[in-house]
């Protein structure tokens, strides 16, 4: 384990904690290369240079990992239950981003009540932890990608707006230990994204400056979140959303797949190009 639990306070653990976080068996398929690795090799020119940029913070949900199968499974069955009116699960697309709570909030039809929303709440959580890694991947090129920073020398990151518990599963599951330095979901005593507080808590822990941060993410809240932090933010459309939507919040560029992506940070830390 490469970081000491003591660097966090209570519920603000690093995923490298031994001591208070459940270690996953690491998912064979996620160590499955889809696309050709010596293409993103070569993206990279591993001499020794100055970086102008120390750290990359990533969203999970649909940029690193595709959950939206396990999150529409639950999402369906929790309303099934209720009989409550089921949607496609493209549809979860537009549900997903600001948090599981928000989530059950859209699904659910506008006629229940608190006290029904709240219960719905509850069962989601409840499916989630049985359902989480059924169909969820990591994304095409996404292994070879942080493998590729990594040797470049950057300090990885996550934040996400999922529950800091089932952040901490999944990214214990699907990735090598030691990929990330910090690891956050949603805290109840850290406003969730878009507020940049998060993002700047991980900068700070990493001893980096905003604008030595790059920040990615496929929504219209990460755009939000990446350039309130006074990050470098780039959104990426293998994910949930739409390019106009993240052009439209503010990406200061737009990456279609993993191997374009590490090429444009590639060309930002040789300094070719500047924000």
């Amino acid at each position: 384990m490469l970081h000491d639990s003591a660097a966090c306070s209570a519920g603000e653990r690093s995923i490298f904690s031994v001591q208070s976080v459940s270690v996953y068996p690491i998912h064979e398929e996620s160590q499955v290369f889809f696309c050709s690795h010596a293409v993103l090799q070569q993206t990279f020119n591993f001499e020794k240079t100055t970086m102008l940029y120390s750290a990359v913070i990533f969203d999970l949900d649909g940029t690193l990992l595709d959950t939206l199968d396990d999150l529409a499974e639950t999402g369906n069955q929790v309303l099934e239950e209720q009989g409550y009116p089921v949607h496609p699960p493209d549809a979860y697309k537009f549900f997903v981003g600001e948090g599981m709570q928000t989530l059950v909030e859209r699904i659910t039809p506008d006629s229940a009540t608190d006290s029904e929303k709240q219960a719905c709440f509850n069962r989601f959580k409840t499916l989630y932890s049985r359902y989480w890694n059924r169909r969820t991947r990591p994304y095409e090129g996404v292994m070879q990608l942080l493998a590729l920073l990594e040797k470049k020398g950057f300090q990885l990151g996550i934040l996400s707006n999922k529950p800091h518990d089932f952040t901490l599963m999944c990214v214990d599951y699907f990735f090598p230990e030691g990929t990330f330095g910090q690891v956050f979901g949603q805290r109840s005593e850290i406003p969730r994204k878009p507020d940049p507080a998060g993002a700047l808590e991980i900068a700070g822990r990493f001893g980096s400056t905003p604008d030595e941060c790059i920040y990615i993410g496929d929504t219209s809240i990460d755009m939000q979140t990446g350039k309130s932090a006074g990050m470098y933010t780039i959104g990426i459309l293998w994910g949930f959303r739409g390019a106009a939507e993240l052009q439209e919040n503010g990406a200061d560029r737009i990456a279609k797949t993993p191997q374009e992506l590490a090429e444009v940070i590639n060309s930002l830390s040789s300094g070719n190009e500047h924000a």
